[in-house]
């Protein structure tokens, strides 16, 4: 069963915030924020009452906010943060990501785990055969799709379904995974 994941950020190393929402523009004349959402739990931004907004998850450099509203739209958040009013005042926080310390994150379940954790993981097949490195994550409306740098076969595209994700064992660095048939080229 592919695992849950909780909220992404931008590499597998451990960062100091965990990604939300990626800030897409202003939504409005009354300093909405149009946002994108990175989190299976948009209602926790609204139900904690602040955030982080800063230009990566390892920055110094991040400023907290109160959060006034969170609600959805289409398949966006609209964000309303304490002190921005207005349009003008909304322009500048293009681009920014709505983040919370890794440290307030909601404790994981059983089979969840953050999307960094998977980066990097070696996939291999279940009948043992190592395909390569697992180097992003591509978020699509139906199932997660995991990039692959393999040695033998390039660039391989792996669908995050129950019926490819045998295994995930952040703790020994490796995805298992029933391939479909057809989905490696020939060899």
């Amino acid at each position: 069963m592919p695992p849950k994941l909780k909220s992404k950020t931008l590499s597998n190393e451990t960062p100091r915030y965990l990604l939300l929402g990626e800030i897409l523009r202003p939504h409005g004349i009354r300093g909405e924020l149009r946002m994108r959402v990175l989190t299976d739990y948009p209602e926790y931004i609204s139900e904690r009452g602040y955030v982080f907004l800063g230009k990566d998850p390892n920055t110094d450099k991040a400023t907290r906010y109160t959060v006034e509203a969170m609600r959805m739209h289409h398949d966006y958040g609209l964000l309303k943060l304490a002190g921005v009013d207005d349009r003008t005042a909304a322009e500048a926080y293009r681009e920014l990501f709505v983040m919370i310390p890794l440290e307030e994150a909601v404790p994981l379940e059983e089979g969840e785990v953050y999307l960094y954790q998977l980066i990097g993981l070696t996939v291999q097949t279940s009948t043992g055969e190592i395909l390569g490195k697992l180097t992003e994550v591509l978020e699509t409306g139906a199932n997660d799709v995991y990039f692959v740098d393999s040695p033998k076969y390039g660039d391989v595209l792996i669908p995050a379904t129950d019926d490819t994700i045998v295994e995930v064992n952040v703790e020994a660095g490796t995805l298992t995974v029933a391939l479909p048939e057809g989905l490696l080229p020939e060899s």
